[in-house]
């Protein structure tokens, strides 16, 4: 890319939350921007900004969306997978719709765009992919055994195209976030099921628990300012951890000195269970 040339991204779930910020930041430092959203209507109006209908769901809406943005752009300097949901219940009584659908937007949404997107950046002999994971990947979300299970997928996915691609000059890079303060809580999908009373205080929490979370998390702008970098430094870090301090620093450390079972009861401790 020429140095007078503005950076051209795609970014998926750019309506709100991380994403939202994400693309308010980067057309702001003069990247032209793809942001995609079920709901175009919900993205926002931006200088640099094109507006993306793309369902993760569907893998023609995934494959037709990227052809018209990529016709637009001519190639793209970095892909952001981004856009994400969750669902909370019991494993046993989430449907197995949801389970498949959570695992279709959280993995296989990123992987079909990882697919569509790397020949061109082979072509080219450079690019960045960025893949949002989550803290969960690390640490179990009670109740959310899907979605902490699609996130460590997809950065194990990510790790073994790092290693794929270690002769490129292709970036590919992981961004855990812990609890940021956005509406993904809000719009989490719970699972309605008839439980015993223990299960149900069990349930209400974890629920709780990330309820408070999410009061003193930090804003959506710190992840987004990690990702410019990200996508800017010529060298990025493979792995890119934000979040307060606990979550950021301590967590980290502690889930990789604990032993298994010391891990699961500090766990148990920490979401009331």
């Amino acid at each position: 890319m020429a140095a007078s040339e503005p950076r051209k991204i795609f970014l998926t779930g750019a309506s709100s939350g991380i994403g939202l910020e994400t693309a308010t930041l980067l057309t702001q430092h003069g990247c032209e921007v793809w942001g995609t959203s079920r709901d175009i209507l919900r993205l926002p109006q931006l200088p640099r900004f094109h507006p993306v209908r793309m369902d993760l769901a569907s893998f023609d809406s995934i494959r037709e969306g990227f052809a018209i943005a990529l016709r637009e752009a001519g190639a793209f300097d970095a892909l952001i997978n981004n856009a994400g949901d969750g669902a909370f219940g019991p494993l046993e009584a989430m449907p197995a719709e949801m389970v498949r659908e959570q695992f279709q937007v959280l993995v296989d949404g990123p992987l079909e765009l990882i697919r569509l997107a790397l020949p061109k950046m082979r072509e080219r002999g450079c690019g960045v992919i960025l893949n949002v994971t989550s803290l969960a990947a690390q640490f179990p979300i009670p109740f959310m055994a899907p979605y902490s299970a699609a996130k460590s997928a997809l950065s194990l996915f990510t790790q073994g195209l790092r290693v794929e691609l270690s002769n490129t000059s292709i970036h590919i890079v992981e961004l855990r976030p812990g609890d940021i303060n956005t509406p993904f809580h809000e719009r989490t999908k719970k699972v309605t099921v008839t439980a015993s009373t223990e299960e149900q205080r069990r349930m209400q929490a974890a629920w709780d628990t990330q309820v408070r979370n999410m009061a003193t998390a930090p804003p959506p702008e710190d992840v987004a300012r990690a990702v410019l970098r990200a996508i800017t430094t010529p060298n990025p870090p493979p792995i890119l951890v934000v979040g307060g301090f606990f979550q950021a620093r301590v967590a980290p450390l502690t889930a990789r000195l604990l032993p298994l079972r010391l891990l699961e009861w500090a766990l148990r401790q920490y979401y009331r269970l």
